[in-house]
């Protein structure tokens, strides 16, 4: 079941022409993904350095279907897609609440487990395997 995570565009997501912005689309996809993350007990204060690893976003890819406004209320539904033992793919949408609700983006992002003492690919630590696989 995809995770869905509720927010209400804040007037700082938005660029002069009083749209969100393009950049804080992907701002606001990371958002749910922080929090799906902490709905599944992992603390992000200390995940990473307990475990010497850093997962970045290696791509990113957006389809902008109708823009989204202050005041917009959105809903953001994602499902974890296991791609290798050391990445995955989150593909995001973004639905602004009606009525009628609309599809406002589609968003991918896919990320890369790195070693910080390597420098290089390592497998994800088994509380990312779990909440990928439980997606």
């Amino acid at each position: 079941m995809p995770f869905a995570y509720h927010r209400t565009v804040r007037f700082a997501d938005t660029d002069a022409a009083g749209v969100v912005y393009f950049a804080n689309y992907l701002a606001i996809c990371h958002e749910a993904y922080e929090e799906s993350l902490g709905a599944a007990g992992i603390n992000l204060k200390t995940f990473f350095s307990d475990h010497g690893v850093i997962i970045p976003i290696a791509r990113s890819e957006a389809d902008y279907l109708r823009p989204l406004s202050c005041g917009d209320r959105l809903r953001i539904t994602f499902k974890p897609e296991l791609l290798q033992a050391d990445s995955f793919a989150l593909n995001f949408e973004l639905t602004r609440l009606g009525p009628p609700e609309k599809c406002a983006a589609r968003i991918r992002t896919v990320h890369v487990c790195t070693s910080t003492t390597k420098k290089g690919r390592a497998p994800l630590p088994p509380a990312i395997a779990a909440w990928v696989a439980a997606g």
